[in-house]
């Protein structure tokens, strides 16, 4: 388990790499995308945690080597350039799923994407581009919104699991209709978990913001924890 930078030659990135057991079995591999912050210990340990039950656990790096955001500050000036330039985005999480897929020890035609908040819509923007050998991508109460990119493909081929709190204000629930609309347009394999009550980053434990929509929710979070684990033993089968 260790950082190691990648690169898409004209930018550093440093991700981190999670791999338990034989270093020569070849197994899936989970992209780990963090939240608007950055890469940050909270998502390298989400790698481990994916590397004990089996897979290789990839936490990426967006924004590129050394530049990080507070956790709990506003890190809109880190983000919302990407959110302007969909296209800069996708090549940088293509930039590390094929890192990933080069990787000696990763299944190359089994990866897929697990993506907070910010990340969780970098997870769907990566499955949105339809590269191989993605099965598929999870967005945790993250961002639904389209990327509109006329390169993108009409076609999403791996599967998709949204996870989504009823009480998130950061997405407007017509947006949620919107993303249904998309993901049977694109004639993708697609599934959405709304959580009744919860909020923004439901899965973050010490969340409490309530008059901003940001709250950790127990239950919510133990049941997106189930979900993503029979997705990825479903779409790994």
């Amino acid at each position: 388990m260790s950082y190691f930078d990648y690169s898409d030659g004209e930018k550093t990135y440093e991700g981190f790499m999670a791999i338990n057991g034989d270093s020569a079995t070849k197994r899936p591999c989970v992209l780990v995308v963090h939240a608007w912050s950055g890469l940050s210990e909270h998502f390298c340990e989400v790698a481990k945690k994916l590397a004990d039950i089996g897979y290789i656990g990839f936490a990426i790096d967006i924004y590129g080597k050394g530049i990080r955001g507070k956790i709990d500050g506003d890190n809109s000036h880190l983000m919302n350039p990407l959110l302007k330039d969909r296209a800069l985005l996708r090549d940088r999480l293509l930039t590390a799923f094929n890192t990933a897929k080069n990787h000696p020890l990763v299944t190359f035609d089994k990866i897929a994407v697990l993506g907070y908040c910010f990340g969780g819509l970098c997870a769907l923007d990566l499955a949105r581009s339809n590269p191989k050998g993605l099965k598929g991508a999870i967005s945790v109460h993250g961002g639904l919104d389209s990327a509109n990119l006329d390169d993108n493909p009409e076609k999403i081929d791996g599967s998709i699991l949204a996870l989504h709190g009823w009480e998130d204000p950061t997405v407007k629930r017509e947006s949620v209709i919107s993303f249904t609309e998309e993901m049977t347009n694109k004639n993708a394999d697609w599934q959405i978990h709304l959580y009744g009550h919860a909020m923004h980053a439901f899965t973050f434990e010490g969340a409490n913001i309530p008059n901003l929509g940001i709250k950790y929710d127990e239950k919510a979070a133990r049941r997106s924890h189930q979900a993503i684990n029979n997705f990825l033993k479903e779409i790994f089968k």
